[in-house]
């Protein structure tokens, strides 16, 4: 019999039942939620009379809609200060442990899950937000759902699912200076599109995948759904047990040694069978730029923006259009467009590991007088680690606020927009139309990117000034 792939030995153990010829139904481990997709969820249980049926399983933050300023003050948008009370209301309705606004644990979702020790490897894990797929980073079945889903994991701690396909992505070889946990990922999108993944769940493997931290395998399971996959997981090793050994949620004493013996068994076996395989070398990974208005549209950022007839006819329209929305025109190189905006933050970029390589970047430099910049920490642990390394003091000397933590610039549902026409390169994970507000223009690079655009105020190729 051959043997069984990591995401197998996770969805078997989480099988509550099977509906011939549909979806089964599966056990959830950790729900997350936040302000944007619970409002009506709660709504759906209230109409039917129905409680959370794991109070302790769930846990909620509120982070999309927040300012990034004056976070004590009442919320100036009604909307986003409707949302955000409307969860606290809930949550106290019904019993779900919250990390409000404030509160030291708050951050965007996605952060606050690992670095709290609520992911762990072996998890069934969801939230009403697509970039869910971030924990699989730890070895977790992790994906994002919709909002009639969140209703039904709050009432069953169960959820409907068919079983997707599998695919396991190997990137070997050894990273190229200047080459992060980003640069991979826009790298993979590139080749594979934005449809590459769609209907399987992604296997992130090779030796480039197991030398990176915690932190860049966040920011590779993260762009994961950016390819159309279900979902992107990395298989546990000792890097994964080191992190999240002593947090706040961790299992202690003999829990925890069970837990890390049942943890070692998961990576996939040597003779585990995908229904799909690809393999790419890290040296042909450069330093990635997208030019276009999806985060398949990406490139090395010494090349050139492809030209029409380089494109099969089935892409050319939508290839047009999106040059259209940016101003730029086929055949141009990228380095040296001129910025207007650096964004560093997010579910993709937001943590203490990408706010280190930023600083460390920039340390002893100015920015471009130009150029605005939108350092955000993705939690209030974040922002207190910044602030005690001496973070803030870096970017402060360099003509940089750091932000209040929360989802900012990534999209356009608070205070934080990119305005129409301007050009903003972003360590976030979405550059549609629009996304960081109506008529922005998005690059989507990594830390280290934006740190020379920000220095120079164009498209720099951070290995020029390593």
């Amino acid at each position: 019999m051959a043997g069984k792939t990591l995401f197998d030995k996770i969805w078997e153990k989480h099988v509550v039942d099977n509906i011939e010829g549909g979806p089964s139904v599966l056990y959830i481990d950790r729900h997350m939620i936040h302000e944007v997709t619970s409002p009506q969820a709660f709504a759906g249980l209230k109409a039917r009379g129905i409680k959370v049926r794991r109070p302790d399983r769930t846990v909620a933050t509120a982070d999309h809609n927040i300012p990034t300023l004056d976070q004590h003050l009442p919320i100036q948008d009604e909307l986003s200060r409707f949302q955000v009370n409307k969860l606290k209301e809930n949550c106290a309705e019904y019993n779900v442990p919250l990390y409000g606004l404030n509160h030291p644990y708050n951050g965007i979702v996605h952060v606050i899950g690992p670095e709290l020790g609520l992911t762990q490897p072996g998890m069934t894990i969801v939230c009403g937000d697509s970039h869910t797929s971030t924990h699989g980073a730890f070895g977790s079945i992790a994906f994002g759902i919709g909002t009639s889903e969140v209703e039904m994991v709050l009432a069953t701690q169960c959820l409907m699912q068919s079983r997707p396909k599998t695919m396991r992505i190997n990137i070997e070889g050894q990273l190229r200076p200047g080459v992060v946990a980003k640069d991979i990922v826009l790298y993979i999108i590139s080749k594979l599109t934005t449809g590459g993944g769609t209907g399987y769940f992604v296997e992130f493997a090779g030796s480039a995948i197991r030398s990176l931290s915690m932190e860049g395998r966040m920011t590779i399971c993260n762009m994961s759904i950016e390819m159309g996959a279900r979902g992107g997981m990395i298989a546990p090793d000792e890097t994964t047990i080191e992190y999240v050994k002593g947090r706040e949620f961790a299992p202690k004493g003999k829990d925890w040694d069970r837990c890390v013996e049942e943890w070692r068994k998961l990576p996939s076996d040597p003779d585990a069978k995908f229904d799909k395989e690809l393999t790419f070398d890290a040296a042909d990974i450069e330093p990635m730029i997208t030019y276009g208005t999806n985060p398949g549209m990406g490139i090395g950022i010494t090349k050139h923006i492809p030209k029409v007839d380089d494109l099969d006819k089935a892409s050319q329209t939508s290839f047009v259009k999106s040059l259209e929305y940016m101003n730029f025109n086929p055949g141009e190189p990228m380095l040296g467009k001129k910025v207007d905006y650096v964004f560093v933050g997010s579910c993709t970029n937001g943590r203490i590991e990408d706010l280190r390589a930023f600083a460390n970047f920039i340390k002893g430099k100015k920015k471009a007088e130009h150029v605005t910049a939108w350092v955000v920490p993705g939690s209030k642990q974040v922002e207190q680690q910044a602030i005690q390394e001496g973070i803030r003091d870096i970017l402060e000397a360099a003509g940089v606020k750091m932000r209040q933590p929360g989802c900012s610039a990534c999209l356009a549902m608070n205070d934080d927009k990119i305005p129409e026409g301007k050009y903003a390169v972003s360590t976030s994970n979405r550059n549609f139309e629009g996304r960081q507000g109506p008529g922005a223009r998005t690059m989507l690079a990594s830390p280290l990117t934006a740190a020379a655009t920000l220095i120079t105020g164009v498209v720099t190729d951070p290995r020029t000034m390593l």
